[in-house]
């Protein structure tokens, strides 16, 4: 299975140590995939910064290279404030291109999700289902903080 990831603009130099743990391991959104399923990186790219204009080019791109689905890095949602166009981008490239975009690729680190209980960030309704992929258990977010 060949994956494309989109980071949030705002780590743009992020080495994507936590997300390829993430991804070998099958931990936070990458879950969904059985682990004799071999997965491997189609594209790794920036949304482009706000309002994200390497959204509407660079699925493209991943899908020529074999993308099956995409992933949003965990970063679009822990980053303060979290990704304001992330069910837009998510929408829009699910429609434009046919492929399934799944919110996150690593756990949210515990530090973050503490932070954002304490703004209450992700208390409207919309957080339950954009956080879900990547909530995981507090034993498992202390190890990606």
């Amino acid at each position: 299975m060949n994956i494309g990831i989109i980071i949030c603009d705002r780590y743009k130099s992020c080495a994507g140590g936590k997300c390829f743990r993430a991804m070998q391991k099958r931990e936070g959104a990458f879950d969904i995939y059985s682990k004799e399923k071999t997965l491997e990186i189609a594209g790794y790219t920036s949304c482009g910064g706000c309002p994200g204009g390497n959204i509407e080019y660079s699925p493209e791109e991943m899908i020529k290279n074999g993308a099956e689905a995409i992933h949003f890095a965990t970063g679009f949602v822990v980053g303060y404030p979290p990704c304001p166009y992330i069910s837009d981008f998510k929408k829009f490239i699910e429609d434009k291109y046919k492929i399934p975009v799944v919110i996150g690729t690593h756990p949210i680190p515990q530090k973050y999700y503490i932070t954002h209980g304490n703004l209450k960030t992700w208390d409207a309704n919309e957080w339950d289902a954009i956080i879900k992929p990547t909530l995981v258990n507090e034993t498992l977010r202390k190890e990606y903080d």
